[in-house]
């Protein structure tokens, strides 16, 4: 499975992808937006265009 983010919106960016996942997907992933979306409302719920640094969105989606 895996996240879903890195094959549509970071598919053309592989480098950038890296990044990313070193910083949010790697070892401790409890900062990334998404994963904070999934763990509490599920992963239906992980909005597609939910990028890992965007915690403010996060928070209030599960929030709400």
């Amino acid at each position: 499975d895996g996240c879903i983010f890195f094959h549509d919106k970071m598919a053309d960016m592989p480098a950038m992808s890296e990044i990313f996942k070193d910083t949010y997907c790697r070892g401790d992933n409890t900062s990334c937006a998404r994963h904070v979306v999934f763990q509490a409302l599920g992963r239906g719920n992980v909005p597609r265009d939910l990028y890992p640094n965007d915690n403010d969105r996060a928070s209030d989606l599960v929030a709400s």
